[in-house]
């Protein structure tokens, strides 16, 4: 039937767009639509009484359940819709008075709805409804009812509502798996263990208290059937009384730390979500660990994409230390408490985790020895075969290709020298110059590389001047690294990540001494063959064709002139000069005003113009 699935896309669909409010007029649309489809509706009388829902019509038609389950939802609905809008109020008791009631009486309506949908369905003979259906209307008929003990500030009585709620959720999504496995995790950290955490708060429960540990202490398992039918597919849901089984959602086992390490000091884990989600991720790493031992020959893209089971988990801790953070800011403790402190360096430490982790992942997207060695790689044959029946010769990887393989490289050393970046501004990383020291030494390692990778991409266009000048850059930048903060002798070969294998260090340094020496001589003998291409041109022109020059080393008397003469592309005659004959002086043609004598000498003639004379006037004009 889905059950929870159907609640929670209803609640995503509108509460994407709007608030409770909208979302309960949403849900009476909705409920006029089904009541009409089952011929049920009132007609316009309002207060005529319906028929009451019996487990024949569930198991003749699903769409009663929906019935019961938009009813419900529109009460629950209403009574959040309340609560948000009063919430703004500056009452520092909260919602009081009618107010409250009329919130709590919602809620209670919604509940009694869901109970009578689990009233319906637990008799799966007549209903036809399954085991899995019936803790699903259960777990949500026990999350109203741990609303309804919320609003009335009955924190035990909620716990236990809400124990069983996260009990069962917990153990329908271990039996459905990764179908529902997202909604279930977003149903409980969304409500569930929030109002856990604050009835928890209000008994003044430890912090160190897991959510595992609260379940299995307050939870109502005497003459309790659904519990035990919870239990009865899940038995390492509760370990034993008062003590729950330090496994997450999937079932994976995982041991809660204690403390944490941080370069010399070490703190303890007060939190316990912070305490939980480094359990999950020493889980994650032990499995990448065999993952990769077990798969050593496997592509590097599958290597990689099993590193997102880490980075996840890691993620989380981070998440979690954060949230850890701002509460207790909320609570007005200042930076100087000892709790701050320890927050403060367990958030330094599960940073600088998760940085690793990148980093690792990004150093095996990059290939063998972080990208220092860039080998061809094979170009898929098609299957088709050859029309004349030959067998197809080995293709080699195009220049494209390469190229296109390198910008990905350089893009991987970019984010690994951001994520490199950031650990600058970790908390205290600033004050430790001998980590800061250690931090600019692998960042210079990772910036060698990726000078490497560009020279490779100069090389492939035909440059090689440039790829000398960064492969230069790459030396200088390895000689730092290896100089400055030469990498630990501890460092691990099995999971790639921050830590640098001195011989893999080595290793590219004398690679690029090589490189460097390579293209030096290459860049060599380019500047010897274009200047002796230049004199060889020089040479090749005929003595006649060089007149405005001085031969250094003499003439070349078997070269005067080209013989037989070759046929060649000469001026006819000066269009330009034809046409504009009358506008240019030419060498002896007189000049405008000029006249020439025997002799062949110009003699200038007066260009004067005497002014003319008025002449005078008579009477008569």
């Amino acid at each position: 039937m889905d059950i929870t699935r159907f609640i929670v896309s209803q609640r995503d669909k509108a509460l994407l767009v709007g608030d409770h409010g909208s979302y309960r007029k949403q849900l009476s649309r909705r409920l006029l639509v089904v009541r009409k489809k089952l011929n049920c509706s009132s007609k316009g009388r309002k207060y005529t009484p319906k028929s009451p829902i019996t487990a024949e019509d569930v198991a003749s038609n699903h769409e009663y359940v929906h019935l019961l389950l938009l009813t419900a939802e529109r009460a629950w609905a209403l009574a959040m819709y309340m609560k948000s809008t009063h919430a703004t109020e500056s009452n520092t008791q909260g919602t009081t008075g009618s107010t409250k009631r009329h919130i709590v009486s919602k809620l209670q309506r919604a509940s009694s709805y869901a109970a009578h949908l689990v009233n319906l369905l637990q008799d799966t003979e007549k209903s036809g409804a399954s085991i899995e259906s019936v803790l699903e209307a259960r777990a949500y008929q026990q999350s109203l009812q741990g609303a309804i003990k919320f609003e009335k500030k009955a924190w035990e009585q909620c716990l236990q509502s809400y124990s069983e709620t996260r009990l069962l959720y917990i153990a329908l999504a271990r039996s459905v798996g990764t179908k529902q496995d997202d909604v279930f995790k977003d149903l409980l950290a969304g409500t569930i263990d929030q109002s856990m955490r604050y009835a928890a708060y209000q008994l003044k429960l430890p912090r160190t208290i897991s959510i595992e540990m609260i379940v299995a202490r307050y939870v109502q398992r005497a003459d309790n059937r659904y519990v035990a039918e919870a239990l009865k597919s899940n038995p390492d849901l509760l370990l034993e009384p008062g003590v729950a089984a330090k496994k997450d959602v999937q079932g994976e086992s995982a041991d809660t730390p204690k403390t944490i390490t941080w370069r010399s000091r070490t703190v303890k884990l007060e939190d316990a979500t912070t305490a939980q989600a480094l359990a999950s991720v020493s889980a994650a790493e032990s499995k990448l660990a065999s993952f990769l031992e077990a798969n050593q020959d496997v592509d590097r893209r599958a290597k990689a994409a099993a590193f997102d089971n880490v980075l996840i988990p890691s993620q989380d801790a981070v998440d979690a230390v954060k949230t850890a953070i701002d509460e207790l800011t909320a609570e007005g403790v200042t930076q100087g408490d000892p709790r701050m402190q320890s927050l403060q360096i367990t958030r330094t430490a599960v940073n600088y985790n998760l940085v690793e982790w990148r980093v690792g992942r990004n150093r095996v997207l990059c290939g063998k020895q972080d990208g220092a060695t860039f080998e061809s790689q094979s170009v898929k044959q098609p299957k088709k075969p050859r029309a004349d029946g030959k067998p197809r010769a080995a293709q080699v990887e195009s220049s494209g290709r390469k190229l296109t393989r390198l910008k990905e490289i350089v893009v991987l050393y970019d984010s690994t020298l951001q994520s490199l970046d950031s650990v600058k501004g970790f908390p205290g990383v600033a004050a430790d110059q001998t980590f800061v020291n250690e931090i600019e030494a692998k960042k210079a390692y990772f910036s060698s590389l990726r000078c490497l990778a560009i020279a490779r991409s100069h090389t492939l266009h035909g440059n090689r001047r440039n790829a000398l000048a960064l492969l230069a850059r790459a030396e200088e930048l390895s000689s730092r690294a290896m100089s400055s903060s030469p990498p630990t002798e501890s460092a691990t070969e099995g999971i790639p990540k921050l830590e640098i294998n001195p011989a893999q260090a080595r290793s590219l340094n004398d690679l690029l001494e090589r490189s460097v020496l390579q293209y030096r001589a290459l860049v060599e003998l380019e500047d010897l063959k274009t200047e002796t291409s230049k004199n060889n041109a020089s040479r090749s022109a005929p003595m006649i064709e060089r007149l405005d020059e001085y031969p250094p080393e003499g003439v070349n008397l078997t070269n005067l002139v080209t013989y037989p003469p070759k046929l060649q592309l000469i001026p006819v005659k000066p269009i330009f000069l034809d046409t504009a004959w009358n506008y240019i002086d030419y060498p002896g043609r007189p000049k405008k005003g000029t006249a020439t004598d025997m002799d062949g000498k110009a003699e200038e003639t007066s260009s004067r113009v005497e002014p003319k004379k008025e002449a005078k006037k008579g009477w008569f004009g």
